[in-house]
């Protein structure tokens, strides 16, 4: 071969070798420059969970954990008893786990119907009702109830007997329960005009649990 040709050969390497190894390549002896480098994402984005949609139906399978429901309320009322709300949130859970209503709605009303337990209406504190159960005027406070557990309950049955015709699986404490036309009611905004004379009683109750889900599943939860 001719030694032009060798020549042409051996530029024609070199060059292709100094494309390969240019400036910002990632060789050692070309590193990826530092704005290159601080382009690209050093960790991964934190994922938080959905926020669940408001439920429409007063059964179903609460989202919220009782941790979260205590937290929620607590933020809301940070005056309340620590302890009695963790246990209270507790109940809600497991009563009505076992209804089958959905808890976060019955936790949801109790915050509307207490104040987010600061009560200051015709129910007070030591009545263990967190619903209003009974409670139409002076004169008629409403039902009382020996402990919270049983006052939840009642509760939770007496939202069963609106939301479905389906029979009870724990002993009936609610002495209201028979007053109610069973499975009349079985979405959220038809507890206005019947659990409620408040015409937004069920936006009400719906708007407390956009609320909790923000707090529950929200970026700063």
């Amino acid at each position: 071969m001719q030694p032009r040709i060798w020549f042409l050969c051996i530029l024609a390497v070199g060059i292709c070798f100094s494309c390969v190894t240019s400036p910002g390549s990632g060789t050692p002896e070309n590193p990826v420059p530092p704005s290159v480098v601080s382009a690209v994402p050093q960790g991964k984005v934190p994922e938080y969970p959905p926020i669940p949609p408001v439920p429409e139906y007063i059964m179903g399978q609460g989202r919220t954990a009782p941790d979260k429901l205590a937290s929620f309320l607590l933020a809301s009322n940070p005056e309340a008893e620590a302890s009695f709300v963790k246990n209270l949130a507790a109940i809600y859970v497991e009563e009505a786990g076992i209804e089958g209503v959905n808890h976060d709605v019955a936790f949801a009303q109790m915050c509307l119907e207490t104040g987010f337990l600061r009560y200051g209406n015709l129910v007070t504190p030591d009545m263990n009702n967190f619903c209003g159960l009974g409670s139409v005027g002076p004169g008629q406070p409403g039902e009382w109830f020996p402990d919270p557990q049983t006052g939840v309950r009642a509760q939770i049955q007496h939202l069963k007997a609106y939301a479905t015709e389906a029979p009870l699986k724990q002993e009936l404490v609610d002495p209201r329960y028979r007053w109610v036309r069973y499975g009349s009611v079985p979405g959220i905004t038809g507890l206005a005009g019947t659990w409620s004379a408040d015409r937004f009683y069920g936006d009400k109750i719906k708007g407390i649990l956009e609320r909790l889900y923000r707090f529950s599943f929200g970026e700063t939860s």
